[in-house]
């Protein structure tokens, strides 16, 4: 069979329209693409965090490149936000990889994990402009401590978030960066989120990997879209339409968190065995 017998095209789809989003806005790779594979394609939780993880950090890698040779990467904030977030992501990894294998119970909690933080997430959309413009007034009275303070907090919470549920580096990364670093320019907050997500995503994926939660070929399938996807929105970022495209993402996050609630909460289905008429009989 060749090359193309293994390419699957709605996956690619699926991957070229989230790294687009990601390359416009820093939102996208975990807040969509984990949903996108379990409630659209019914892959595992744990098998699209995992997967999800190496996904983002590939896609991110081209998208910060993109990012850096425009100059639009504040890599001090990058450097602060990574002395929280990887040391939690180690820390995170070491106590899932203690639990043992993921089970139902796990893939409940993994599932409630991502439809809050995907509302979380939402509303944080939905209220950027709002934080952006109030962020000014308390931006003149806030110390150099309470900025580095807050941004390696930022890194240390959304590490956690990132390695359980591959949800957190984007929308509610930029808009807890816009509140603390008022001043800087939108693409500057979008490309240093961005960058800070590479290492953190490989860390994560790199641990879910070793746990045996990535599936290589449906990682591949998405990486061919989400790498010219992120290139596109990445150089398209300072004239992304926010008036429209921020409320379609907040809604689709929103519908997103729904559904996998509802699908946390779902009951099992009880498997009923039909035992064979001889077989009963050999019971009596």
């Amino acid at each position: 069979m060749g090359v193309t017998g293994s390419i699957d095209f709605f996956h690619a789809i699926a991957g070229l329209l989230v790294g687009l989003l990601v390359g416009l806005t820093g939102v996208g790779g975990g807040s969509l693409m984990t949903p996108l594979l379990v409630l659209l394609f019914g892959v595992s939780a744990k098998t699209a965090v995992g997967t999800d993880l190496l996904f983002a950090a590939v896609t991110k890698i081209a998208g910060s490149a993109v990012h850096g040779s425009r100059e639009s990467v504040e890599w001090k904030i990058v450097r602060r936000m990574a002395m929280g977030s990887v040391p939690a992501a180690v820390v995170t990894l070491l106590v899932m990889a203690r639990m043992g294998s993921v089970g139902k119970s796990t893939e409940h909690v993994i599932l409630l994990s991502l439809a809050c933080l995907l509302a979380l997430t939402s509303l944080a959309v939905i209220g950027r402009k709002w934080l952006f413009r109030h962020a000014h007034d308390g931006a003149a009275q806030r110390s150099p401590m309470v900025e580095l303070g807050g941004t390696i907090a930022l890194g240390a919470l959304i590490g956690v978030a990132v390695s359980v549920s591959s949800v957190g580096a984007g929308a509610i990364g930029v808009t807890v960066l816009f509140v603390l670093y008022p001043r800087l320019p939108v693409a500057r907050i979008v490309g240093s989120d961005i960058a800070h997500a590479v290492p953190l995503t490989l860390i994560a994926g790199t641990g879910h990997w070793i746990m045996g939660d990535v599936n290589g070929t449906l990682l591949t399938n998405l990486l061919i879209g989400s790498i010219p996807g992120v290139v596109v929105g990445s150089y398209l970022s300072s004239r992304a339409p926010d008036k429209v495209l921020q409320p379609l993402l907040a809604a689709v996050l929103a519908v997103s968190s729904w559904q996998l609630f509802v699908k946390a909460n779902a009951p099992d289905k009880v498997k009923v065995d039909v035992i064979a008429p001889a077989k009963a009989a050999e019971v009596r």
